[in-house]
Parts: structure tokens; C-alpha cells; sequence
């Protein structure tokens, strides 16, 4: 039987990580508590964290990084397939969209286009389904809807992610201090006068169907 414990690998780090990481649905979630799949698969080769805390990858993930490791997946099993899901993807109701920017900074791998001020739309074959842009929306006008199937493909969400990560690191380094607290008053004010609109729009919709019964 293969040992439940975490094991000394004496394999290259780096080369561990990639075969890991390979392994992993590149969803970039954080349901494994860690920022993306290629923080979770050095904490893996690390032996800082198990195999068992990826949900999106369900069993057959879990099975595969058990072979690659040599390790005992069966202890995990019953719990993994209680925490599967269905492949998903993200859907903006655009009716409903105040242009807030918010998914589209909370999206790992840039699945949303869109500007402020402007309606945001999902492209549906990148998009990973993780969920991430459901909580920011202040008006609650995206849904996850269920595939057969996943539409994006790994290899271009890893990308996808590490793309954005570096843009992210860069724009870091060349914004100033003062500017960023500028835009963020100005869209802060934008978008409560849109969460508003909203409001009073949904208000009226609801009184509306009322009346027309």
C-alpha cells in the first residue's frame, strides 16, 4: 500500500512543480487556498501541501498527482467526489451591467472584456468557471451556468494567467502613488451612482410585474 504521508521527493524542485502543475485543471480558483495552480503545485512539490485540495480537478486529479507521487489517493476519494462540480462558465446578465470594472479584475485569466462605464461581456472559451467574479459585482448580474464539458483548454488558461500576472507586476511597478488613489475615488463614485440606478431599476421592474398581476 502507498504511504498516506507527505514524502521526502529527491526529484528536481523545479521539474516537480511542472509536472504538477500539469497535472492541475489551471482553473486558478483558489479553492486550494493558494493564488493559482502554480502556487499550489510548488507547495505540492514542497510537501507543504496534500493532493486532495482541488476540487475543480475532483478525483481524476487527485488520482493523477497520487500516481505521479507515488502516494495513496484512496483516503481522500470519498471527500473529493462530495466536493466535485460540473464544469461551468461565467455569464454576465448585460441588461443588468453598470460597467464597474470589478469581474474584470478578479478575472485570473482575463475572460472579460469590457471598460468602465461600459457593458462587460464573457468570452466563454476562456473562461476557467471559477467563480471569482461572482462575489465584487455589487449588483449581482453574473451566474455560473453548467457544460458537459469545459470550454477552455488548460494550456491556454496557464497562459492566460501568467500573462496577466506579469502585466499586473509591471503596472505595479510603474503606477505612482497618487494617481491610483485619484481613479479609485472617481470610479468609487461612479459606481455607487450605478448601484443606485440599479436599484431604483429593479424597484420599478418588480412594481411593474405586481401591478401588470
Amino acid at each position: 500500500m502507498k504511504s498516506s504521508k507527505l514524502p521526502c521527493l529527491e526529484t528536481n524542485s523545479k521539474n516537480l512543480t511542472e509536472q504538477i502543475d500539469a497535472l492541475l485543471p489551471q482553473m486558478h480558483c483558489g479553492q486550494c487556498s493558494y493564488a493559482g495552480c502554480f502556487p499550489y503545485a510548488q507547495a505540492i512539490a514542497e510537501t507543504t501541501a496534500e493532493i486532495n485540495r482541488c476540487p475543480p480537478g475532483g478525483v481524476t486529479t487527485l488520482k493523477a498527482l497520487a500516481n505521479l507521487l507515488e502516494k495513496d489517493a484512496e483516503p481522500f476519494i470519498m471527500e473529493m467526489r462530495q466536493q466535485e462540480k460540473p464544469p461551468m462558465t461565467a455569464f454576465i446578465r448585460e441588461s443588468e451591467c453598470i460597467g464597474c470594472t470589478k469581474c474584470i479584475q478578479a478575472c485570473p485569466v482575463d475572460a472579460i472584456l469590457g471598460a468602465a462605464k461600459q457593458l462587460h461581456t464573457i468570452l466563454t472559451k476562456e473562461c476557467t468557471g471559477c467563480g471569482l467574479c461572482l462575489a465584487p459585482c455589487p449588483v449581482d448580474c453574473i451566474d455560473l451556468l453548467v457544460l458537459n464539458q469545459p470550454n477552455y483548454q488548460p494550456q491556454q488558461a496557464r497562459r492566460r494567467f501568467q500573462a496577466r500576472e506579469k502585466r499586473l507586476e509591471e503596472k505595479q511597478t510603474a503606477t505612482t502613488a497618487i494617481k491610483p488613489i485619484q481613479q479609485t475615488s472617481e470610479q468609487l463614485a461612479y459606481i455607487q451612482a450605478a448601484i443606485i440606478r440599479a436599484k431604483i431599476k429593479k424597484r420599478g421592474l418588480a412594481l411593474q410585474k405586481i401591478a401588470d398581476t
